[in-house]
């Protein structure tokens, strides 16, 4: 049966798996879920009781959640974007996973729904929601520019799946108006463009352009 994700790559939940899957050159198969009614259907509600994207399948095995599936994909390939030979080091790339997951990524979130989302369904776009998550977020900026100021990567002088995790979102938002609030941290400028330059990341950017 193999490999299979439950979503659409375009959704930066689904493509955090779909990255760390073409990371580790794994063969797999997106099956796209509609959004709406198909959500709630008993069908993925048995593969993911949330209702939500992506869910994930290996053979017999039932997955949910971005991040836990793609680091389950990542021990199943003995990846070493996870330093888990290293407790301190596998400890710093937990870290800024949780970093990335509770204050990265909910401004960053705001932003990529109001500004890319909400045109496309034709909703009404909460301007003041965008101004005060760009604060917020550029608050996040702020700690993440003195990080890599002093380091290459997040967790320490080696890329991990905490750099990689960030992709999704970043991504996102580098293809609205607001890109440029990444302009005044160099380092973090320079730290994105590192993760862009891999090969699995430039697949992505393809694979999330269709």
């Amino acid at each position: 049966m193999g490999m299979k994700v439950y979503g659409t790559p375009q959704a930066t939940n689904v493509a955090r798996v779909v990255m760390i899957l073409e990371e580790v050159g794994a063969e797999y198969e997106v099956v796209p879920v509609e959004f709406g009614t198909e959500l709630k259907s008993p069908a993925h509600l048995a593969r993911n009781p949330f209702g939500q994207i992506p869910a994930f399948q290996d053979d017999d095995f039932m997955l949910f959640e971005s991040r836990a599936i793609s680091r389950y994909i990542l021990r199943k390939y003995k990846s070493d974007l996870l330093h888990e030979d290293n407790p301190k080091e596998a400890t710093l790339v937990n870290v800024w996973l949780d970093v990335e997951y509770g204050q990265y990524n909910p401004p960053a979130g705001v932003i990529i729904y109001n500004a890319l989302v909400k045109p496309i369904i034709g909703q009404v776009v909460d301007q003041q929601a965008i101004d005060n998550n760009l604060e917020k977020l550029k608050k996040v900026l702020e700690v993440y520019e003195t990080r890599l100021s002093q380091c290459k990567y997040l967790a320490g002088d080696f890329i991990s799946f905490a750099d990689l995790s960030h992709f999704p979102c970043t991504y996102c938002i580098m293809l609205t108006q607001y890109k440029s609030v990444f302009d005044s941290y160099p380092h973090v400028k320079a730290w994105w463009e590192a993760i862009m330059a891999r090969p699995s990341i430039k697949r992505m950017v393809e694979i999330m352009s269709a």
